[in-house]
């Protein structure tokens, strides 16, 4: 199949960018979005052109590295998958296919698709973690979770850190992300201790860099993990509960 790529050029951070035209030819239908790009980038380099520069580790639809904007869809047109994931046989011979970085305040162009997503590294630093003393593991069944925490937990510990959430956003906001990396470890029993702390940490972090939820949803429609918005009810709720608790807890402290 032959395709017609637009593909926004940037060479640096400061740089003007622009959409290029490019010719994707004798493409399989079976190929992914990023084998695709690597062909176009083969003949740039034969030709003596400077290819395409996008971020890519596993492709594998876990690491979430892969992120791009395609036809103005973070990931592209098939929802739950990330954009290594997407095969060429969704597209049709003579397509044309526009090809961005994310677009975010909060992520700026590094270089062609290539964006900084270190704001959303900011906010696991502020409480993305349990403090627990080293040693050796504990008895695995020492600590009883019932099925469904369990598979909750899993649920929102499945988000890969992509930011398509961020970029798909109209807002800009993170809410989705944040949501998610304070309740996969909210809802288990060694999360439990910093629970209230965390959340308070986290979502300030994740005010100071990004925009504010209105409930749009458009994040939950391009995650590749098709991650619930109800994990930003839950995280709303407990950051409520621990605005409520801070200041008794600072006066018991006084006392």
């Amino acid at each position: 199949m032959d395709l017609t790529l637009h593909v926004w050029r940037q060479k640096s951070r400061e740089a003007q960018g622009q959409f290029v035209d490019y010719k994707a030819a004798g493409i399989s239908p079976d190929a992914s979005f990023l084998e695709m790009l690597d062909v176009v980038n083969e003949t740039l380099v034969e030709k003596g052109e400077e290819p395409i520069h996008f971020e890519h580790d596993c492709r594998e639809g876990i690491c979430g590295s892969c992120g791009m904007m395609i036809n103005g869809v973070a990931h592209g047109p098939i929802g739950g998958t990330a954009t290594c994931q997407l095969h060429m046989r969704h597209f049709k011979d003579g397509d044309e296919v526009w090809i961005e970085p994310w677009r975010a305040r909060s992520f700026p162009v590094i270089k062609d698709l290539i964006v900084d997503r270190s704001p959303l590294d900011k906010i696991i630093q502020a409480g993305g973690f349990i403090s627990v003393n080293t040693g050796a593991a504990i008895e695995a069944n020492s600590l009883p979770i019932s099925k469904t925490t369990q598979e909750l937990a899993m649920d929102a510990a499945e988000c890969i850190q992509c930011g398509a959430c961020v970029a798909q956003c109209p807002n800009g906001a993170a809410q989705l992300f944040t949501a998610a990396k304070v309740s996969h470890l909210g809802l288990l029993p060694q999360g439990q201790p910093e629970r209230y702390e965390r959340v308070l940490k986290m979502v300030d972090v994740m005010e100071e860099y990004f925009g504010s939820c209105t409930l749009f949803r458009e994040c939950e429609a391009v995650c590749p993990k098709e991650i619930s918005v109800k994990f930003i009810a839950r995280m709303n709720r407990d950051y409520l509960a621990a605005k409520i608790r801070a200041p008794k807890e600072a006066a018991a402290v006084a006392e």
